[in-house]
């Protein structure tokens, strides 16, 4: 089969402006050479070298072909030269396919020729785990950093640049060549390459296809830069293994966002480094997948469940504009579709607007017996009957002001159909005209046949749907970015000198896993967190005296850093009323610790203030390896992993993020005055997570997470009660079991 090429191919690509980043001009000099070099030519049957070659002449890329083989002088009919030295003109984009071991000094000479960028499709680096793999990894970046070439690879599949007519990769499939609006990259070739695939079945158009591999060069977030500065790219995917620059990632995030162009991620993985707060509650419940959740969301990245859902979800952002709000209307002809419809929006918690009364006048006029007038609307009868009633029916959803997206409940043809083909090419022209997006949902995964295809090309005004549950999901995604603000302002820790003064004195001090509660405690008062009224006892009758002062009920606790959970050796004990109660807990508690494996220190028994709680909070902050600094809120006490309330958000934050934040979890339902009760101090719980958010900003790598459970809420004020901060140190790694 030929390629097939298209006219917008032929137009004239874009230029980085001069005060473009060199990440951003090296990727263009990338995606668009002057001449593309293969160093490492051969013609051995099926391997990469001749796929490459055979793809870039195929499909016609107009720059300079070079092959370079030191032990041939012709290959694949065309001249072979032994060097960059030997070309006949400076080489621009090089393809590296030698063996790993020679792959580094090809980098340095190609450089040194005047190269100016490389794609490494040669495995046999960090992928492996020898030391001579890792040794060659180590080698490969230091030249790639030290020439300055915008290098993707090792280990990856080629790259597709559909206005050039480059495609420097490995697939043998037939490929479109379309300027089309989306962009791909990851690090996974089979996956990046499948996206495109299924993407160009259904009539998307691929712009640019990137597989970067092992990223000893540029890195993903690197080409999302870059994708977001193109005018011609609408929609960015990407599939992440990881990400190993959190900075560059969401300064990535930031400039699609400003761009208006969403960021479509499939993501994997779980991160356990760094995580020794799997000895608290907010580590364990903080999974690098919510955090990635917490910190990309807020920059306007939509993160998907899987292939299927990333397909559904880029064409609903291609073909869909921006909705002005959430009003979804919806037609179909079938009572069992409307039900299906009615159920499947409000699992994800979406409703059908109530249409304009003059749109439910008309549409009851028109319709008569047999249908239901209403959103969803059953069209029934009249509609199957005279096709010229179901379009008026949808000209009206398009036409009500006080709908915001239009649904059509109908899939494309197989075969041909003229008055299904005439329908859709009306309902086409009215999406132009509309200033709302109209999406067509098939509510099973039929397949597209190659008429399909060519049909659903000819509608680029409708999106075109496969799968109840995965449009439900994409379009949901679509109202929540149509929610985002254009531009994410950075939040810095606003903590006072004082409070950072006494962090590093901690810090400074420490010398266990984790700080003691009293310790704890300390830090969290001078960032400002609520503390109970409390004090530290050697003896009994110091105990009694502390209780005094502070008024009963009061409730010991044993303070020991090598103790990280209290209750769980019987080391807190509640309603203490009494003189006589004090006493006795001080001596059960310490009777306890004696009798622990491991001799723990006992450091004392705190007294403290017993508080009246409306509500048990848990509030803290976690160190993520990949996505650094999260806050946490939800649900505390002691069935905090059962019930699972939580919800995070990127750290530092401000008191409207917090609000926000508190917002999400079924606490904060309740903190705000659920079924008629008193709203509870929410006022506290915020200076809490602002307190946290500036802690962990202010400790860096120090810190890898601070636990505070419960925190007491009531309607007049909220306090920490229990708190332990676990450091990033390697008594702190030794004791998670890392």
């Amino acid at each position: 089969m030929e390629a097939h090429v298209s006219a917008a191919s032929a137009l004239r690509p874009w230029f980085p402006p001069p005060d473009a980043s060199d990440i951003v001009k090296g990727i263009h000099a990338m995606l668009h050479p002057r001449n593309i070099v293969l160093v490492g030519a051969t013609d051995k049957p099926g391997n990469y070298a001749e796929r490459i070659w055979n793809n870039l002449v195929k499909y016609g890329f107009e720059g300079g072909l070079y092959p370079i083989n030191a032990k041939r002088e012709s290959i694949w009919g065309v001249t072979c030269y032994k060097d960059f030295a030997s070309l006949p003109e400076t080489p621009d984009h090089v393809l590296v396919l030698v063996p790993a071991r020679f792959a580094v000094q090809v980098i340095r000479d190609a450089a040194a020729a005047g190269a100016r960028s490389a794609t490494i499709v040669t495995s046999g680096f960090s992928e492996l785990q020898d030391d001579e793999s890792q040794k060659l990894a180590a080698e490969l970046q230091a030249a790639v950093r030290e020439t300055g070439l915008a290098v993707t690879g090792p280990n990856c599949l080629g790259n597709l640049s559909a206005g050039e007519k480059l495609f420097t990769n490995i697939d043998d499939r037939v490929v479109t060549m379309e300027q089309g609006a989306v962009a791909i990259a990851g690090q996974s070739g089979a996956i990046v390459m499948a996206i495109r695939q299924a993407l160009e079945d259904r009539g998307v158009g691929v712009g640019y296809m990137v597989t970067t591999g092992n990223e000893a060069g540029l890195e993903t977030p690197d080409l999302m830069r870059y994708f977001a500065e193109d005018p011609s790219i609408k929609v960015i995917v990407v599939y992440l293994e990881g990400v190993r620059n959190t900075k560059a990632f969401r300064d990535a995030c930031k400039a699609a966002r400003a761009a208006s162009k969403p960021v479509i991620a499939l993501k994997l993985g779980a991160s356990e480094g760094g995580r020794a707060a799997a000895m608290a509650h907010t580590g364990a419940l903080a999974g690098s997948i919510e955090t990635f959740d917490a910190i990309a969301t807020r920059e306007g990245v939509i993160r998907v469940g899987g292939l299927d859902e990333l397909i559904e979800t880029t064409e609903c952002f291609v073909h869909s504009a921006v909705p002005k709000g959430d009003r979804l209307a919806a037609v179909t002809l079938s009572g069992g579709k409307r039900g299906m419809l009615i159920d499947a929006f409000y699992a994800e918690g979406l409703n059908f607007a109530p249409l304009s009364p003059h749109v439910s006048a008309e549409l009851a006029r028109m319709l008569g017996p047999g249908s239901i007038v209403g959103n969803p609307l059953d069209a029934g009868f009249a509609a199957v009957v005279d096709p010229s009633v179901y379009m008026k029916s949808i000209k009206l959803m398009i036409d009500d002001p006080d709908i915001d997206i239009v649904i059509v409940d109908a899939e494309l043809p197989k075969a041909p159909h003229e008055l299904r083909e005439r329908n859709l090419r009306i309902v086409n022209e009215m999406a132009s005209r509309a200033s709302k997006p109209v999406i067509y949902i098939s509510a099973m995964s039929i397949g597209f046949t190659e008429f399909t295809k060519g049909l659903r090309k000819s509608l680029p005004h409708l999106a075109v749907m496969q799968g109840m549950d995965r449009a439900v999901t994409a379009i949901k995604s679509l109202l929540a970015y149509a929610k985002l603000r254009k531009e994410v302002p950075d939040i810095v820790s606003r903590s006072k000198p004082a409070a950072r003064a006494v962090l590093e004195k901690t810090l400074k001090s420490a010398n266990g896993a984790a700080l003691d509660e009293v310790a704890s405690k300390t830090l969290l008062k001078a960032y400002g967190i609520p503390i109970s009224k409390e004090a530290i006892a050697q003896t009994a009758a110091e105990a009694v005296k502390i209780a005094k002062q502070i008024g009963f009920p009061v409730v010991a606790k044993v303070v020991s850093a090598d103790i990280l959970h209290k209750s769980d050796i019987g080391g807190v004990v509640l309603n203490l009323n009494s003189v006589a109660e004090v006493k006795k807990a001080f001596a059960d508690i310490t009777a306890r610790v004696k009798k622990l494996k491991g001799n723990p220190k006992l450091d004392g028994i705190l007294i403290a203030q017993q508080v009246k709680a409306d509500l048990e909070l848990v509030v803290g902050t976690s160190l993520d390896a990949e996505m650094g600094p999260v806050v946490l809120f939800g649900t505390g006490g002691i069935d905090i992993e059962l019930m699972k309330d939580v919800a995070l958000a990127g750290a530092p934050l401000d008191e409207a993020e917090a609000r926000l934040l508190i917002g999400r979890t079924k606490a904060g339902i309740k903190m705000r005055g659920y079924r008629g009760r008193p709203a509870l101090h929410e006022t506290s719980a915020v200076k809490a997570l602002v307190g946290l958010s500036n802690l962990i900003a202010d400790a860096g790598d120090r810190i890898a997470s601070v636990d505070v459970n419960p925190f007491l809420i009531n309607s007049k004020t909220g306090v920490a009660v229990d708190a332990l901060i676990v450091l990033n140190n390697a008594a702190a790694k030794r004791a998670a079991g890392h």
